[in-house]
């Protein structure tokens, strides 16, 4: 077998797997929107609730770089959400022309249990699963996290082509 060949199987081989585990993704996800209902916030809106967590005061322009939206997307979706009580909005302290976005009580509340459902099934699951099973899914999704941050836009190439990790 030349090396042509020998690339080319490892490239199906690779193929097979990433479409196997698309496969296997969609199902758990499915499967964990039943177990855990995201209700009554869509996946967008979710997305912006995480932000908000991991940065609170921040302005709807950098909402929506972060989440990669319009900001007319990111203003209707902030708009429902504070309409729900989930996020408070206040004028900005660095300019009078912004405002700060914040998750209020009840969207912290909605997220910590949100959060406790999908940790309750999620350890019920991997409790089932066999101990050379649960090493394996951490081999794999250790190995996966690593090629993702050595991948990552923007990371100098090394000399074998991969990027530098820091």
């Amino acid at each position: 077998m030349d090396s042509e060949t020998s690339v080319r199987g490892g490239q199906d081989a690779a193929t097979h797997a990433a479409r196997e585990v698309i496969e296997l993704l969609e199902v758990l996800w499915s499967r964990g929107r039943d177990t855990a209902p995201t209700a009554p916030v869509s996946s967008s809106q979710l997305r912006v609730l995480y932000v908000l967590d991991g940065a609170q005061g921040i302005n709807l322009r950098t909402l929506g770089e972060c989440l990669g939206s319009a900001p007319s997307s990111v203003s209707r979706m902030c708009d429902r959400l504070h309409a729900l009580g989930f996020i408070e909005r206040s004028l900005s302290s660095a300019s009078r022309r912004e405002l700060e976005l914040r998750l209020s009580s009840r969207g912290k509340n909605y997220l910590n249990e949100l959060r406790a459902r999908r940790e309750s099934a999620l350890l019920d699951a991997i409790s089932a699963m066999r101990p050379t099973e649960r090493s394996a899914l951490v081999r794999g999704l250790s190995g996966f996290q690593r090629v993702m941050e050595d991948t990552a836009p923007g990371r100098p190439p090394t000399r074998d082509g991969t990027a530098e990790s820091a």
